[in-house]
């Protein structure tokens, strides 16, 4: 399968749909699929951009409330996740995922889905050692603080994500830290010679997120955020043993990213059409990688060892003219994947063990400051385990020969239900957050997995 891979998106869909276009008329193939690494900005109107954290100059529309208000439609299946410049408030209605628009599914805060069998995973927002501890308290309308908090990573999702099996791909927005050990750290410095303080004291990137690479061992994991494109092999085994911390550093300030302060500042976000360098397929290793002992802070007890393995990582730069920001690579599609011939698309289906991590650990979720305590990952696995009986009973049953007719089908459980107006009709609240919307999509997604609906149980005044 072939699949498009974009970084930071900025709102430049139509830009991106059209370089997909002149890839495949260039080169005689057929993409399948576009994931997209954050910084989406669905923005169904003006309301919504005074729920995205960028200064006033660079709330501008973009072209995904064409798709949402039905006057285009994604010609390519996309996924995304999200970043840290997002209209949080739609992204919230779809906490556990949904369609932002036909043809565009949003992963959620944290998730995991199958197209055409490959496993899609991923983690929206960025990395905040203050907030990754916390509940879920944000709560419209945001402040100077939630409407920024509100896309930090939480220890939940993390959790969550660290219970799944192997994935075939993963998303994030962040890089995992230190990734840049497992390349070419040199060409990334001289790209980025503002990283060096940060790589030389082991900061650059998402603690979190190494673990999780570490624990998980996709075979690809793609991410953007910090606006260069950048390629790295990570070898899993031969006794390797996956890093965690208790204490772990900030995240480095990107000068070429979208300052969230009230001083003036230089970005441009062209979405004008845009030329890409040639995709290029192979991946190195960094000969002066750094082997991580058991000295590192993050190296927290030896565990069994597993089998050999690699990830190949590949981060993407924002759509602008003249910058790697699109990635095509060939996706092995598994035999028993059960697509219909007919099938145009590849077909969207929910993983069931995603499904059983969302219901196991649903009592822990908090929309308040304090977050549940966790169980240990003995006893979270073994929740886990009961409630993938649950699933396997009450949603899977005897799958049909037809896989599009299965309750694992996305599209047999949640609908795409425009929920805000678009542009044109805000008058004079142009300026003032939306009202609250709730989203049926949600209702459905909650009432299929048999949990309390908490992100959205009824429509604000």
């Amino acid at each position: 399968m072939k699949v498009a891979v974009e970084g930071c998106c900025h709102g430049a869909l139509d830009a991106i749909y059209q370089q997909i276009k002149s890839l495949e008329d260039r080169n005689n193939y057929k993409v399948e699929l576009l994931l997209i690494c954050g910084d989406f900005q669905a923005v169904r109107n003006h309301r919504d951009l005074q729920c995205m954290a960028v200064p006033q100059k660079y709330r501008q529309l973009g072209d995904f409330y064409k798709y949402y208000t039905g006057e285009k439609v994604a010609p390519v299946l996309t996924i995304v996740i999200g970043g840290n410049h997002e209209a949080s408030n739609y992204f919230w209605e779809l906490y556990h995922g949904g369609w932002l628009a036909p043809n565009i599914y949003f992963l959620g805060h944290a998730g995991c889905i199958r197209a055409n069998g490959v496993r899609i995973a991923g983690a929206s927002g960025i990395f905040k050692n203050h907030d990754f501890h916390q509940g879920h308290h944000e709560c419209m309308p945001y402040d100077h603080g939630s409407i920024r908090s509100i896309y930090h990573v939480r220890e939940y999702n993390i959790r969550r994500l660290s219970l799944l099996s192997k994935p075939d791909i993963f998303l994030s927005h962040d890089w995992p830290r230190s990734i840049e050990q497992y390349g070419d750290t040199q060409g990334l410095l001289r790209k980025k010679p503002f990283f060096r303080q940060d790589i030389n004291s082991g900061n650059l990137g998402s603690p979190p997120l190494m673990g999780l690479l570490q624990t998980l061992r996709p075979d690809w994991w793609f991410a953007a955020h910090l606006h260069v494109r950048f390629e790295a092999v990570i070898i899993h085994g031969d006794g390797e043993q996956g890093p965690g911390s208790d204490n772990p550093p900030a995240v480095p300030v990107n000068p070429d990213e979208i300052v969230i302060s009230d001083e003036d500042i230089e970005c441009d976000l062209v979405t004008e059409a845009v030329s890409l360098n040639e995709v290029r397929t192979t991946t190195t290793q960094n000969p002066d990688e750094i082997i991580l002992g058991d000295e590192e802070e993050f190296v927290e007890a030896p565990g069994p060892v597993i089998p050999r393995s690699e990830t190949k990582f590949i981060a993407l730069d924002k759509c602008l003219p003249h910058r790697a920001f699109l990635e095509i690579v060939d996706v092995e599609v598994p035999h028993s994947s059960g697509t219909p011939t007919e099938q145009t698309t590849p077909l969207l289906t929910y993983d069931p063990e995603w499904l059983a991590i969302t219901r196991a650990f649903h009592q822990y979720f908090t929309t308040t400051p304090r977050q549940a305590t966790y169980p240990d990952e003995p006893t979270a696995r073994a929740q886990v385990s009961a409630e993938l009986e649950w699933v396997e009973e009450n949603i899977v049953r005897e799958m049909p020969n037809d896989s599009s007719k299965s309750p694992l089908c996305v599209d047999n459980c949640q609908i795409f239900v425009r929920t805000a107006p678009g542009p044109g009709s805000e008058g004079s609240a142009k300026l003032q957050q939306p009202p609250w919307y709730t989203n049926p999509q949600t209702v459905a997604f909650c009432s299929m997995v048999g949990i309390e609906n908490s992100i959205n149980p009824s429509s604000s005044t």
